[in-house]
């Protein structure tokens, strides 16, 4: 029935065409010039070849075109009869040559610029024939092959295959279905490509035109409907509805707007419709409780995701949007993401088919979902659909983990400098690789000690972050010989997370006055001020505040602040005593491995020290037995820090079991660590002792 149609069409069409260019009025003769230059295709030749084999009309196609020609061994056998009496153009009889070896199973391909490739006309569209770009009636009319692609605006491409299956060359089978695209390539004459590029402009029209319709929504939202709406018409349902019909949302009047074909209305009006009814609340109340994250940061961050995916939704729900189209195309096919098993939050557990609700969920947040999260239980109440609370579960699983922790252990020393020594890194014999303690003068051999990229390694111990002592007994231990002008004045130890600040003071606190207030007093006969000062507690002595970032290899990068201070002298204020206090600060960012040893000097003050007898404080006495002594010396701070990455398990508290282990009171420690440890019974000789 269509291609009966079709045929009707084209032959109306033609014969509409052949009386209007016999009625044009024959061209007014060009004015007399000079003669140009006659081109080689419009040079006039004779075409007449009676009684001639294949080889003749190719030789002659050959001669015409320059041309190379190429050919098989056998080509179809023929004789070819061709007298045309008058001159005609060369381009004209080239074009008879190739109709003709077209009309005897014989195609002509193009192979570059200077050679033809002749064929069986079966097999010449795996040839590259030429490839029409323009439209079809840019050549004249010809058997010769060649191959154009038509895009369809309106007509589905099956349609359109089927009414001109019956108009092309069979033997040719030349008609390849672009769906996606809603396109077609075919590869025929270019007579049939001009009949087929006419029937299309006729055809490919919308029928009745394109029009809106307003759907004004009862129950559900407008841009939540286009939402679910462009997730169901998308592939095949989205080529037959035709890429001319696009619908988008009002969310001021509630309405949605679809311009499609009149015909695909009732389409619309049923989908539309079922989507549009009531349902149950669609907001749920669900209460998650942390394990390990801050309810208030957890709640932050996800309000700080859905106002941007909420923005970013307003904004591309603006624009006109065609079916299943999201933003700019993507310049390349994007590999299918295999799907998530959706969270299920505990609310959810006991609501029917739970499943169906979660399966085909949106990945957008909607408009009514709300966060608050709940300091005193850690928890974050959410409010919002079965598939914000779906969302919003699967990001808290994944921010609700346990951080990296790091033990970082300080060693604060004093080191007295003599007249050979400029630093307390070369009195201590230290050996650094820039902030890395890599190893001691001499004490290798005198302990039995090395050090391997900063950790200590003993004879009997693998290495110091599992072994009994703690970082300020290995650097005593390492420090050989001995040095008597050393003193460790703290070695805490500390356990942070990460990116979490940990902060080390050693020093004391001073009164010092902030401000003085005078009152007038009035008693009996004598007028006076009574005056009160205001004393604050300051500190004075060393802070070092680390922040740690765990890295996944366990590197640990450190930002070190160092502030220093002590009491320089004192001045009279007031008739107040107030302290003369001198500072000195540092900031460091470093690098290190779980184990290695960090140092950290160059903070040097001068010391004054007093030495007596033991009875120097007597008179007379204290003069014949010895004598006092005063000295000006110079000390230097030096700080040491390893940090130790822990692994989150029982491993993390070896070293400190161990240390347990050389207390007088371990067992007591024991016990009140573990009630269901039973003490061992003190020996006779430990009785005795005790």
């Amino acid at each position: 029935m269509i291609p009966r149609l079709a045929r009707s069409l084209f032959a109306v069409l033609l014969s509409a065409a052949v009386p209007a260019l016999q009625a044009q009025p024959p061209a007014p003769p060009a004015p007399t010039a000079a003669a140009a230059p006659v081109k080689p295709e419009d040079e006039l030749v004779s075409l007449k070849i009676p009684d001639a084999d294949i080889d003749t009309v190719l030789s002659t196609l050959e001669l015409y075109t320059g041309k190379i020609i190429l050919r098989p061994a056998a080509l179809p056998t023929a004789t070819y009869n061709l007298k045309i009496e008058r001159k005609i153009p060369k381009s004209e009889a080239i074009i008879y040559l190739q109709t003709i070896l077209s009309l005897n199973q014989i195609g002509v391909a193009p192979l570059g610029e200077n050679a033809l490739k002749v064929v069986g006309l079966t097999v010449t569209r795996t040839e590259a024939p030429e490839m029409i770009t323009g439209s079809a009636f840019d050549q004249p009319a010809s058997g010769k092959v060649a191959t154009k692609i038509f895009q369809l605006d309106f007509m589905r491409v099956q349609e359109f295959a089927a009414m001109v299956q019956t108009m092309l060359n069979p033997n040719l089978q030349g008609l390849v279905q672009l769906q996606n695209a809603n396109a077609a390539i075919i590869t025929d004459s270019v007579s049939n490509l001009q009949r087929i590029e006419l029937l299309l402009r006729e055809l490919d029209r919308p029928t009745g035109g394109m029009k809106p319709k307003y759907y004004t929504l009862k129950s559900a939202k407008a841009s939540d409907l286009v939402g679910k709406i462009r997730t169901i018409i998308t592939g095949p349902l989205q080529l037959q509805l035709g890429t001319a019909t696009t619908f988008s949302a009002d969310d001021r009047t509630n309405q949605i707007i679809v311009v499609t074909d009149p015909r695909q209305w009732v389409f619309f009006d049923e989908l539309i419709g079922k989507l549009d009814g009531k349902s149950d609340p669609n907001t749920r109340n669900e209460v998650i409780y942390l394990k390990h994250a801050e309810a208030t940061k957890v709640s932050t961050l996800l309000t700080q995701l859905i106002q941007g995916q909420t923005a970013a939704a307003q904004r591309v729900n603006a624009q006109s949007i065609r079916p299943g189209q999201v933003g700019p195309t993507p310049a390349a096919p994007v590999a299918p993401v295999p799907p998530v098993a959706p969270v299920v939050p505990a609310a959810l557990a006991n609501v029917p088919n739970v499943d169906s609700l979660l399966g085909s969920g949106s990945n957008e947040f909607s408009s009514l979902v709300t966060i608050i999260p709940d300091e005193r239980s850690n928890a974050v109440v959410v409010s919002g659909t079965v598939d914000d609370l779906r969302l919003i579960g699967a990001l808290i699983e994944k921010l609700d983990t346990i951080l990296a922790q790091v033990r970082l252990e300080v060693v604060i020393a004093e080191v007295t400098l003599d007249d050979n020594s400029t630093t307390g890194i070369g009195a201590l014999g230290l050996k650094l690789d820039g902030d890395k303690l890599i190893g001691f003068s001499g004490s290798a051999v005198g302990a039995g000690l090395s050090i391997t990229s900063g950790t200590i390694t003993r004879p009997s111990a693998t290495n110091n972050v599992s072994g009994p002592w703690d970082l300020a007994g290995e650097l005593a231990i390492s420090a050989t010989p001995r040095k008597n002008s050393t003193n460790i004045l703290s070695s805490p130890s500390i356990t942070t997370t990460h990116n979490k600040e940990a902060v080390f003071f050693f020093g004391e606190t001073r009164p010092v006055i902030s401000g003085t207030t005078s009152t007038p007093t009035t008693g009996g006969t004598t007028t006076g001020f009574s005056t009160q000062s205001n004393i604050n507690q300051q500190e004075i002595g060393t802070t070092i505040t680390v922040k740690p970032l765990i890295g996944i290899d366990g590197t640990v990068q450190l930002d070190i602040k160092q502030d220093i201070s002590d009491v320089t002298g004192t001045v009279q204020i007031d008739n107040n005593t107030q302290y003369i206090i001198g500072k000195r600060k540092t900031n460091s960012y470093v690098t290190a491995r779980s184990g290695q040893i960090l140092v950290l000097a160059g903070y040097q003050k001068n010391k004054d020290s007093h030495n007596t007898s033991r009875l120097g404080p007597i008179p007379i006495i204290g003069d014949l037995l010895g004598g006092r002594t005063t000295a000006k010396n110079r000390v230097e701070l030096v700080i040491f820090l390893r940090p130790v990455v822990l692994k989150n398990s029982a491993a993390d508290n070896d070293e400190a079991m161990k240390r347990i282990e050389t207390l007088d009171q371990k067992e007591l420690v024991k016990q009140r660590l573990d009630p269901t440890y039973v003490p061992k019974k003190p020996t006779l000789l430990q009785k005795v002792l005790n």
